[in-house]
């Protein structure tokens, strides 16, 4: 089993790098033990222009064997004979995934410590596999490799190449091509895809692949054409987790929309609504976070949460106000919080300033005990990147589980899209927004939520209030405990 990584450069940036990025010396043949086998990484050439790392797993047949027990996991039969006398040893599979997850684990995290800035930046790269399993052909792999940003060729390999009457067979000869990915990326996609082409397993899927799916897939797989067939290959066709990582990653999609473009499109409702003040306008978005810092300044909370922080804007301003002792952002995505972390500086924040500040990766969708006891939380355009059929569980998540004294929710009033004149009739402000709500379906659902949990309600107008269709924010202010409904604004 074999896989070689390869790339070029010169005499400013050697390719020999590329031993750094695996933290392999290319001067060195290692070898390291795994649970099937024994892994070889060596490099056939390695200069200034070439470096090539070749990874050679040898795989104990027979260990293989004692570790399945005749279970025959993974799709693999279970026939005395075929447990010995399989592909497992020659073919690129899970044995050979789990073995670069091992072996290249801190290459993988994007980890170089030697040399920090190495692992982010991208480089031009060429992975070859001389034996793949492929079940859906040369078609499903350039499928599954090319919306990553690879050029992909795979040749069939033939049955036989005395009768090519045969046709040919499950396997390809791989070859991968990429100007512009980090190793990191490039490994995660192998880590994943190798596995979701053989779609044979060699170990039993528990619930933590889900995890760790999601984990290595983070940044590319919510979004891929393909991801229902890989998250069911991956998993091995178990429905029940299957959903569950399908579930998680369509939320991951969704807190991943360009938050830049979002905030492109509140400035221009905002300009378009001003356009006759002489004075520069506001930006929505900033008005909005006003709004809510206003709104938690009122209820002295000192302890908030930033529920859907994406990458940080509402964060880094509740730092700037001492009266908040600690503040939470919670993401589904961790792209989204690997961005707060860099605009927070977070490496370089002072040890007194950093204790104020956390960040968390989590789904809005279940409940989490690490949210409850918080004086207020706040959801800042976040319930209409939701599918309806979510909005319960984050319902329950939020108000029924965690139960903040407060609960800020800001959402786009639908009414105001008249207004917008670059807006074509019937679409959303942004592509990724499930629903937008007028003022009455809006407060309809507030104040469902606060009878059910026991809050009161305030509604609140952010951005210019339009006599004929409000404002182009609307805002609900939930309070816990108060005897009454609070009375709109």
């Amino acid at each position: 089993m074999f896989l070689t990584i390869s790339t070029t450069g010169s005499a400013q940036r050697p390719a020999t790098d590329l031993g750094h990025l695996l933290h392999k010396h290319p001067e060195k043949a290692q070898a390291f033990s795994t649970s099937y086998g024994t892994a070889h990484v060596l490099y056939p050439e390695a200069d200034a222009e070439h470096c090539t790392a070749a990874l050679l797993l040898e795989v104990d047949a027979v260990a293989l064997v004692r570790r399945r027990k005749g279970k025959g996991r993974g799709g693999a039969p279970d026939a005395a004979l075929a447990q010995y006398v399989n592909d497992r040893p020659y073919a690129a599979s899970s044995l050979l995934a789990v073995a670069l997850g091992s072996v290249f684990s801190s290459a993988m995290r994007g980890v170089c410590t030697a040399r920090p800035e190495l692992p982010g930046t991208p480089r031009p790269l060429r992975i070859e596999v001389p034996a793949l399993p492929a079940r859906g052909g040369a078609d499903l792999v350039r499928r599954l490799f090319e919306p990553l940003g690879w050029t992909v060729t795979a040749e069939p390999v033939p049955l036989d190449t005395e009768f090519p009457e045969w046709g040919d067979s499950r396997y390809i000869r791989l070859t991968l091509l990429a100007a512009d990915l980090t190793l990191a990326e490039a490994l995660r996609h192998l880590y994943v895809l190798l596995p979701v082409l053989d779609d044979a397993k060699h170990y039993w899927v528990s619930p933590d692949e889900v995890d760790k799916l999601l984990r290595v897939g983070d940044g590319w797989l919510a979004a891929h054409p393909e991801r229902e067939l890989i998250t069911r290959r991956y998993l091995s066709h178990r429905w029940s987790l299957t959903r569950q990582a399908n579930e998680r990653l369509e939320l991951v999609r969704l807190a991943e929309a360009d938050d830049s473009e979002v905030e492109d499109l509140d400035n221009a409702v905002a300009q378009e609504a001003e356009a006759d003040d002489e004075e520069k306008p506001t930006p929505l978005a900033v008005r909005r976070r006003e709004a809510i810092l206003g709104v938690l300044r009122a209820s002295g909370a000192a302890r908030v949460l930033d529920l859907g922080c994406g990458q940080g804007q509402l964060v880094q301003a509740l730092l700037k106000d001492p009266a908040f002792t600690e503040i939470v952002g919670v993401d589904v995505s961790m792209r989204a919080l690997t961005i707060a972390s860099r605009r927070l500086k977070l490496d370089r924040m002072g040890e007194r300033q950093a204790s104020r500040v956390t960040l968390l990766q989590g789904s809005l969708a279940y409940t989490d005990k690490r949210l409850k006891g918080y004086d207020a939380a706040v959801l800042s355009e976040v319930i209409e990147h939701l599918d309806l059929p979510r909005l319960p569980a984050l319902e329950y998540a939020v108000f029924g589980s965690a139960r903040p004294r407060t609960v800020c929710v800001t959402t786009p009033n639908v009414e105001y899209n008249v207004r917008w004149e670059s807006l074509p009739a019937g679409h959303a402000r942004h592509g990724d927004h499930r629903f937008e709500w007028s003022r009455e379906e809006f407060r309809g659902w507030a104040r469902t939520v606060a009878e059910r949990h026991g809050y009161a309600v305030e509604f609140l107008p952010v951005g210019p209030d339009d006599p004929e269709v409000g404002p182009p924010t609307q805002m609900a202010v939930f309070r816990l405990g108060t005897p009454k409904e609070a009375k709109a604004a």
